[in-house]
């Protein structure tokens, strides 16, 4: 007999970004217009193509945990680390206060650490094969993201890492959802990491014809222009703090806002292209409303994949408007990567925290660098300029390689 599911809410925050390394810098780059790309630094571009990226900026671990702990963690690890840490402490959590096993952390990387697989590699062709570092391992699986974040928060529950590529932030946020409805968690942090701008990431995804090849930072990334010519690789994380409505309002916790639904679907179509009729993304979308009980006419707000790849753009669009039929011509749409880049499995998670901001303060970043939308691209996508709009329910999409399909459908919290 299944249970009757339980309210989740947001209680806690935290992102490293390209425009910023906690919340109140990232936002106050989104509400600036800032774009987080420029030239890659982190290995010489010279026989590259593609020569610019979003990069974290001035990042130290150091100052988000001990040095041997940070010595043990590649970025994608130490920026979950830094962002959980960051939510956490937004949120007002007291784990001496808590079961440790009602908490739990489903945080996913889509790549896990390419850099790991490359300077041990080179030992191995170098016939250095006794000097492969011993930590290889733990410093390059996905799922350290997600064990790490659990070691230094001291979470005990249920700790699961998904990896769907592009959806991978936005699955794990469903998924943290899923698990405190149904009575698993109470509490559970949840989202994505990602660092893969190196020479393995940028030349696999060049060779993919998937990567802009813009050197203009300002027109490499624009979603839905007609000039598009593809996604601009970014790193970082996002995590934020969902907890059980009753067991946040019990401790007087401050609630940002509420998840109302989730969509998961599959396109069952092509390993990189979404479904050219937009069904899957469309079906995902559909799910998470009927969740949420909440009509299309009702949305004020969808933050898109919105790669600034043909394909995605256009796809998506059509999604849009098959799930929200005559009020796809009311809702705003806009793309976060416009200004920090394709941060593939934290991008949901990033994006997440976008929507909660965007609710909290009835603010719509605009799509920075888009000009002109694509003739079949006919949507509003915030070109031009910002915009101040109250916002009562918003939606995330996400769309990941091999056909993942995720949205989730956030709303203003309401007694």
């Amino acid at each position: 007999m299944m249970t009757e599911k339980r309210r989740v809410v947001i209680t806690g925050l935290g992102a490293v970004t390209p425009i910023g390394n906690n919340v109140q810098d990232f936002w106050s780059g989104i509400r600036e217009g800032k774009v987080g790309i420029g030239p890659i630094t982190s290995f010489d571009t010279t026989d590259y193509k593609v020569k610019i990226a979003a990069e974290v900026k001035d990042f130290k671990a150091k100052e988000h945990m001990d040095f041997k702990a940070a010595k043990r963690m590649e970025p994608f690890s130490q920026y979950a680390v830094a962002a959980a840490k960051e939510a956490f402490e937004d949120s007002g959590l007291n784990m001496e206060e808590e079961d440790p096993f009602r908490a739990g952390v489903v945080i996913g990387s889509g790549v896990g650490s390419l850099q790991t697989v490359e300077k041990n590699y080179e030992k191995i062709l170098d016939h250095k094969v006794s000097r492969v570092n011993p930590l290889m391992v733990p410093l390059m699986i996905s799922n350290m993201a997600a064990g790490n974040v659990s070691i230094q928060l001291g979470f005990r529950g249920k700790c699961t890492n998904v990896v769907t590529a592009c959806a991978t932030g936005s699955h794990c946020i469903g998924d943290a959802f899923r698990a405190i409805q149904y009575n698993d968690l109470d509490i559970c942090a949840a989202g994505g990491a990602e660092s893969c701008i190196c020479p393995s990431g940028v030349a696999g995804f060049t060779a993919l014809t998937a990567l802009s090849a813009s050197e203009d930072p300002l027109r490499a990334s624009i979603p839905f222009d007609k000039d598009r010519d593809g996604f601009v690789l970014g790193e970082g994380a996002g995590v934020l703090i969902l907890e059980e409505l009753e067991h946040a309002r019990k401790r007087g916790a401050r609630i940002y806002a509420e998840v109302l639904g989730y969509g998961a679907t599959a396109d069952a179509y092509h390993i990189t292209s979404p479904s050219e009729d937009g069904s899957g993304a469309a079906k995902a979308m559909e799910l998470a409303m009927e969740e949420a009980g909440v009509k299309p006419e009702e949305i004020d707000y969808i933050n898109a994949h919105g790669t600034s790849t043909h394909h995605n753009d256009l796809f998506e669009t059509r999604a849009i408007k098959a799930a929200l039929k005559d009020a796809a011509d009311q809702v705003v749409v806009n793309s976060t990567k416009s200004m920090i880049g394709h941060l593939l499995g934290a991008a949901g998670a990033v994006e997440c925290v976008v929507c909660v901001k965007s609710i909290e303060e009835g603010f719509i970043h605009q799509t920075m660098g888009t000009r002109e939308a694509d003739e079949e691209c006919d949507l509003n996508y915030a070109i031009g300029a910002p915009m101040e709009k109250e916002i009562r329910y918003a939606m995330s999409n996400s769309l990941g390689f091999g056909g993942h399909n995720a949205t989730l459908l956030i709303g203003r919290y309401q007694e």
